[in-house]
């Protein structure tokens, strides 16, 4: 049996009866525990179910997992105000002196027209950020690296390689997914490993996500959701206040 055969058949077990033991699973395949171990860690790698001793749960009803990312038009037209409160408060926390990494993203670009006049330093990996930087009057280096078309940023080995060089004061971070399990997320490996270079070499971390971005989890985690302070708009559910440090600025 081929393992996304072997994957489905565990994903339709867990979903429909909440919850599956290993040796169920193990019957249910005729496959051994090492096999079904592995894939039981694959799968919660992935965020598709919760491995747990002895087996799996479903994912809670609140967390769901998105396959499909929109690209930059379509990002753009969604929660226009909320993206531009979020940016608005993220703004306000550069300082004189700091050297600030900005990732690509719909909100994370709205941050540059409200940065006030400070003698600050940029990197970023999104030619769109570092162009309307640059007409602002800071001084900006764009991240060396392959382009991602969906989402017009910077990515690849060449990117992570740049990243290593720098410290930064500040990071603000853009997302996908949002969630106590599955953490900070995004779909692409590619772009998650520029983010998670990023975070590594931040002193403060700032992730901003609408509340649309909550209770998802996409295909890869750059950062555990306590490793940087969440700016949103509204959180949905209060149960993330008291995991994760966050900002609500509506």
């Amino acid at each position: 049996m081929l393992t996304e055969e072997r994957h489905s058949i565990i994903l339709d077990a867990v979903n429909k009866r909440k919850s599956v033991g290993l040796s169920e699973l193990c019957g249910l395949l005729s496959t051994s525990e090492s096999t079904i171990r592995r894939d039981l860690s694959l799968l919660n790698e992935k965020g598709l179910l919760t491995k747990v001793r002895g087996g799996a749960i479903a994912l809670s009803a609140d967390e769901n997992f998105a396959s499909f990312e929109p690209n930059v038009e379509e990002k753009a037209e969604l929660f226009t105000a909320e993206k531009e409160a979020i940016a608005r408060y993220a703004a306000s926390l550069i300082e004189d002196g700091d050297f600030v990494y900005i990732d690509a993203g719909t909100t994370t670009e709205k941050i540059i027209q409200f940065i006030p006049s400070k003698s600050v330093t940029f990197v970023t990996n999104a030619f769109i950020n570092a162009k309307k930087l640059a007409q602002r009057g800071f001084k900006v280096i764009i991240l060396a690296g392959e382009i991602k078309a969906s989402t017009e940023a910077v990515i690849g080995s060449e990117a992570i390689s740049s990243l290593m060089n720098y410290n930064f004061t500040k990071c603000f971070m853009g997302v996908n997914g949002i969630s106590i399990r599955g953490g900070f997320s995004t779909p692409d490996k590619s772009e998650a490993c520029v983010k998670a270079m990023a975070v590594l070499r931040s002193r403060e971390i700032f992730i901003l996500g609408d509340h649309s971005k909550f209770g998802k989890i996409t295909s890869v985690k750059f950062a555990e959701i306590n490793r940087g302070k969440i700016i949103t708009d509204k959180v949905p559910d209060k149960k993330y206040l008291s995991e994760a440090s966050v900002k609500e600025v509506l």
